[in-house]
């Protein structure tokens, strides 16, 4: 099979991954395959172009991968019972929960892959009919759009190899563990308000040493069954809080950093100094520095307004006509930055007050209303992300901020 350009393994800075790809410079339909893949949990349908035949081949494979990789060597067989030479052989599919396996594992196959972002097909505004097959054809007629040239038929992802993807592992369980806790905190309280000890706080040690001497308000022991399941919530909160502490531990506070510097090398390694980095200014905790890092400041944008879309933090006009308006942030972004970002914007408004950003955004404010003070909150946000990226790239500290005491 012929042997293809990764794109994706190039790692030179911080910014780890290479921009999405772009449509090659020459494309030749009669010595290429062009197959795409509708992946599901149980069977994909692959679709394709072969030079030589006419028809558009559409196959099942229930074997997934191993089943794909005959298909292509099926095709390329016909190809050349047609009399055709195949020097290249591309495959796409939709971004999803499958991941960036598929892609790196093709590759490793000497097959070139590209991911296509899901929201960048267009399709028919009015009722359609949607099976696996017109979505594989709907696809396959975009990818081959885009092969051709057409930047406008749809959009790439950039692939990420497994160490990148690895290094946002801790920062999301930590994220997930933090969610966890405060349900099953809030849970206890309300099983304990409901007995009158709403002035209870069930998030100390003291309280489930003394859970058993408690006094409903009518003067009586907790119920048998609401006592147990207190005793459960708190064996569970007990765990979490340990795994929540060792994965602050082993990846986000500065106690265990020198610890990873001896045993981490490569984007790992780069990682920790960029997180170092970013924590050293006041109000940037180590925790929120360890998500940048690892979701937004380990990729590579190719300019502000670019990574701007990336977080979400940039509007969603809507106008026609004389009719102008906005219907507020785009959302299509990461979520998870976007809400760090929010939060950390309210935060710079105390430890950085000298700021000129946070200068900037009380000059805007100072005859808002509550409103108008949170839609520039958000643009405190967008600016802010854009300042500590060029902060970790460039090491130049956004002005008027100062670091934080050692």
């Amino acid at each position: 099979m012929p042997r293809l350009i990764n794109r994706g393994d190039t790692l030179v800075t911080i910014a780890g991954f290479d921009n999405a790809p772009t449509p090659p410079i020459f494309f030749d339909h009669a010595t290429t395959i062009v197959g795409v893949v509708e992946l599901s949990k149980k069977t994909w349908v692959v679709g394709g172009y072969i030079p030589g035949l006419e028809r558009r081949p559409l196959k099942r494979v229930n074997n997934h991968a191993a089943g794909l990789l005959d298909v292509l060597v099926a095709w390329r067989k016909k190809a050349e019972q047609a009399g055709r030479t195949i020097a290249r052989i591309v495959v796409a599919f939709e971004a999803g929960r499958d991941g960036f396996w598929l892609p790196r594992w093709l590759q490793a196959n000497e097959i070139e892959a590209y991911v296509i972002h899901p929201s960048s097909i267009p399709v028919p505004r009015g009722a359609r009919a949607k099976t696996d097959r017109l979505d594989t054809a709907m696809l396959l007629r975009a990818f081959s759009a885009w092969l051709r040239g057409d930047t406008d038929a749809c959009r790439m992802v950039a692939i990420p190899s497994r160490e990148q993807e690895d290094l946002r592992r801790p920062s999301r369980e930590r994220a997930e563990l933090v969610t966890e806790r405060t349900r099953l905190i809030n849970r206890m309280r309300s099983l304990l308000t409901l007995h009158g000890l709403s002035q209870v706080n069930p998030n100390t040690p003291a309280t489930r040493r003394n859970l058993a001497q408690l006094r409903t308000a009518e003067g009586e022991p907790l119920p048998p069954n609401t006592f147990a399941e207190l005793e459960r919530m708190f064996e569970r909160l007990e765990l979490i809080k340990k795994q929540i502490k060792a994965i602050e531990d082993d990846y986000i506070h500065p106690a265990r950093q020198c610890v990873l510097e001896r045993e981490e090398s490569g984007l790992a390694e780069q990682a920790q100094k960029a997180r170092r980095q970013l924590a050293t200014i006041a109000g940037v905790g180590a925790a929120t520095a360890a998500t940048l890092v690892s979701e937004v400041f380990t990729r590579n944008f190719a300019h502000r307004r670019a990574l701007a879309r990336f977080v979400g933090l940039t509007g969603t006009p809507d106008e026609s006509g004389s009719r102008r308006r906005d219907r507020g942030l785009m959302k299509a972004g990461s979520a998870r930055v976007r809400h760090t970002m929010i939060q950390l914007a309210w935060r710079m408004l105390y430890h950085q007050p000298n700021a000129t950003l946070v200068q900037w955004y009380r000059e805007r404010v100072a005859r808002a209303n509550s409103a108008g003070r949170k839609t520039f909150i958000v643009a405190l946000a967008r600016k802010l992300v854009i300042a500590l990226w060029r902060f970790v790239q460039t090491g130049e500290l956004p002005n008027g901020m100062h670091l934080a005491r050692a």
